[in-house]
């Protein structure tokens, strides 16, 4: 770890277990072949920064020391009923061998496991330590748990782990979730879910406790008692690397929802359409703007990468609160000329016609070549790609434990590389758009002086 971890150290250490046992999971729960190409990568790792209440100078040391105690303690108690919903987060990952020695399963071991870590820091970084630099500073990676871990790594290490790290007038909680137990869609409904859980102890002290269990929006896992998925390979070591991303500088960017409406706007008119979206319109400008930061010849080929999501494309549909890993990339390529000669519309409509034949039926084929090369992530940190994840549809800023709405979001070290962008909702709501740039520093520093980039983008907390 960089030597930023000095700036956070740890106060405790424990784990969480489900307040009850549910029955059904007591039996395996077997993850499905598309959980298991999530093994070589790593765990999902997104925080919220909040504000401390504000106290005044009358107050002694004791308010300030006693509302963390208390919020580590509901924490605490939120998560052990959290994980009664989302109990396969509890558990830990155990490999199942077949009776064909060249094939084996990978399953969830809920029985066998002290529950989910959770994790008391402190450090004596100030909020706007966090948010007042230029780039994300490296100290924020020491705010999460299961740092370059990897999701295969889940035999011995908890699946879930909260990590609170209390700042001079701050709070962060981070959360590192096992990638092959659920995609994005599935770790925000768990953190909207904690808070939910968190909100609703107080109205409920008193009162019957079993009201803590009832979620507005729970969980739908595939039954434990599923089928098994046998991959024709006697190791998971067999398919899996591990990655070390170079030096990169990461920074926030924002897009008012002026902005984004624009170049949606833009795009569509260009294209004499008005299917283009949001979204692909913002990745086709990042793509273009990021290309060209790179400076390479325009006869090498450039990638743009978006995660989608696809419980709404299966057949049938599957509800949007299924929990596991649900999300499949979508792919654009060309040429560095093609991209950057033709108007920024060719662009935002190559990866509107990607989108639209990511079907069903593409689906289930592209699982079938994952199968049959052995789950292997080809490509995956490839040169010349521009990777758009998360989703600024994700409720990030609907977690709320006490402090009012969070003053910003941000992620660890886990699944970050060269021309990495996430998206998440502008703080401020509408349609505004906030993009997480992850680049070589030359390329960053290109970036920064792209007047058409800059002219649209402003630094975001």
């Amino acid at each position: 770890m960089d030597s930023s971890s000095s700036e956070v150290k740890i106060i405790s250490k424990c784990f969480v277990k489900p307040k009850t046992l549910p029955e059904k999971w007591k039996e395996p729960y077997h993850i499905s072949p598309m959980d298991h190409v999530m093994l070589s990568i790593h765990y999902i790792q997104k925080g919220l920064l909040f504000l401390k209440p504000s106290f005044s100078e009358s107050d002694n040391e004791v308010k300030p020391k006693e509302f963390i105690e208390t919020l580590l303690q509901k924490l605490k108690d939120s998560l052990a009923i959290a994980l009664v919903h989302f109990y396969p987060l509890a558990g830990r990952l155990s490999t199942l061998k077949t009776n064909d020695s060249r094939s084996h399963s990978v399953f969830v071991d809920c029985n066998d496991s002290p529950g989910a870590g959770f994790i008391h820091a402190e450090s004596d970084l100030s909020v706007s330590d966090i948010l007042g630099s230029k780039y994300v500073p490296l100290v924020v990676q020491s705010f999460f748990d299961h740092h370059k871990v990897l999701n295969r790594d889940g035999d011995t290490m908890s699946l879930l782990s909260v990590k609170v790290t209390e700042l001079v007038d701050g709070v962060f909680i981070g959360l590192s979730m096992n990638h092959s137990i659920g995609d994005g869609s599935s770790f925000w409904q768990f953190f909207n879910s904690l808070s939910e859980i968190f909100n609703s102890q107080e109205e409920t002290i008193g009162n019957n406790n079993n009201a803590l269990l009832c979620l507005k929006n729970p969980p739908i896992f595939r039954e434990v008692s599923g089928p098994i998925y046998s991959l024709p390979f006697s190791e998971p070591d067999e398919s899996l690397g591990q990655f070390e991303s170079p030096v990169l500088k990461e920074r926030m960017f924002h897009f008012s929802s002026e902005t984004v409406r624009l170049l949606k706007s833009k795009a569509n008119q260009e294209c004499g359409t008005a299917k283009i979206s949001s979204l692909q319109s913002l990745t086709a400008f990042i793509w273009r703007s990021i290309t060209r930061a790179r400076k390479l010849p325009n006869d090498q080929e450039t990638t743009c990468r978006l995660a989608a999501g696809n419980r709404s494309r299966m057949n049938p549909p599957l509800p949007k609160n299924y929990f596991g890993v649900y999300v499949s990339l979508v792919k654009a390529t060309t040429t560095i000329g093609n991209l950057l000669e033709n108007d920024f519309g060719w662009a935002a409509l190559k990866l509107h016609q990607a989108v639209t034949e990511h079907t069903g039926e593409k689906i289930s084929s592209d699982m079938d070549r994952w199968l049959k090369s052995h789950l292997k992530l080809d490509g995956l940190f490839g040169p010349n790609i521009v990777h758009m994840g998360s989703s600024p549809r994700f409720n990030k800023y609907g977690s709320e434990f006490g402090m009012g709405k969070a003053v910003a979001v941000r992620s660890g070290y886990g699944g970050k590389y060269d021309g990495k962008v996430s998206a998440y909702p502008g703080r401020e709501g509408g349609a505004s758009i906030d993009l997480e740039v992850c680049l070589l520093p030359e390329s960053m520093e290109a970036l920064e002086s792209d007047q058409e980039f800059i002219s649209l983008a402003s630094s975001s907390t």
